[in-house]
C-alpha cells in the first residue's frame, strides 16, 4: 500500500524512537524561519542608494558644508550612513580621527548587521547530520524488531509479519529524518550566503563613503595669497 510522505512523517514525529530528533528539526525550522524574516525585512530597511548619497556628499562637503553633510547622513538609515555620520562627528580633529572614528562606527555596524547569522550557519552545517542521527536511530529499530527472538509455535506468524516490504516501510519512514535535516538546512546556507554577500556589498559602499570623506578632510587647502603664475612658478622651481 502506498505510504505518502506526510504519512511517514507523521509516523516519524510521533513513533520512532528518534522522534525527539525530528521534533529538534522542526523547532529549527522555525528559528530559521524567524531569522530569515527579520534579516530579510532589516536588510530592506537599511538600504540606500549609495551613488546618489555619494554624490549628495561629495557636494556638501566641496561647498564646505559639514554641518549639513551631517544631517543629511543622519537622516538616512543606511549603515554606510551611519560610519560616515561617526566620521562626521570627528572631522575638526583631524582625518586621521575622523578615520579612526569611522572605523570603530563600521565594525558596530558589521556586528549589527549579522546578527543572527551564526545561528543559520550553524544550524545549515549541522541540519543534515542531526536528520542522519534520527536515520541511524530508526534503522538500529528496525533490524532490532527484525532480529527479535521467537519460539517455535509463532515463527510463521512473525514471518508474515516482518515482510520484507513491512521492513523497506520502517527503513522508509528512518529516512524521513535524513529528508527533513536537508530541508531544513538547505534555506538557511542559502540566506546564510545571501545576507554575507549582501553585507559584504554594504561594507564595500562603505568604504566608498569613508574614503571620499577622507579625501576632504586631507585636501590642502590652496594659499589664496598667491595668484596663479605664482603658485605655477612655485611648483615648476621657477624664478
Amino acid at each position: 500500500m502506498h505510504t505518502s510522505l506526510l504519512e511517514l512523517l507523521k509516523h516519524a514525529l510521533l513513533d520512532l524512537k528518534a522522534s525527539w530528533v525530528m521534533w529538534i528539526l522542526l523547532a529549527l525550522s522555525l528559528i530559521d524561519l524567524v531569522i530569515i524574516l527579520e534579516r530579510a525585512l532589516f536588510l530592506y530597511w537599511v538600504r540606500a542608494n549609495v551613488p546618489a548619497l555619494a554624490a549628495e556628499l561629495d557636494e556638501l562637503l566641496r561647498a564646505g558644508k559639514v554641518r549639513e553633510a551631517l544631517e543629511r547622513m543622519k537622516a538616512s538609515r543606511s549603515a554606510e550612513a551611519a560610519v560616515v555620520v561617526a566620521g562626521l562627528r570627528h572631522a575638526d580633529l583631524g582625518p586621521a580621527s575622523a578615520d579612526k572614528a569611522m572605523l570603530g562606527a563600521a565594525a558596530l555596524q558589521r556586528v549589527r548587521l549579522e546578527r543572527g547569522l551564526s545561528v543559520l550557519g550553524t544550524v545549515g552545517n549541522n541540519a543534515p547530520f542531526l536528520g542522519l542521527l534520527g536515520t541511524v536511530i530508526g534503522i538500529i529499530e528496525a533490524f532490532e524488531i527484525l532480529g527479535r527472538p521467537s519460539d517455535a509455535s509463532t515463527v510463521a506468524q512473525a514471518a508474515s509479519a516482518l515482510a520484507p516490504q513491512a521492513i523497506m516501510t520502517s527503513i522508509a519512514e528512518a529516512l524521513v529524518a535524513t529528508a527533513v535535516g536537508l530541508f531544513v538546512a538547505i534555506p538557511a546556507v542559502a540566506a546564510f550566503n545571501f545576507f554575507q554577500r549582501r553585507i559584504q556589498s554594504i561594507g564595500a559602499n562603505t568604504e566608498a563613503l569613508t574614503n571620499l570623506l577622507l579625501a576632504h578632510l586631507a585636501a590642502e587647502v590652496p594659499d589664496e595669497s598667491l595668484s596663479p603664475e605664482s603658485r605655477s612658478r612655485s611648483l615648476t622651481g621657477g624664478a
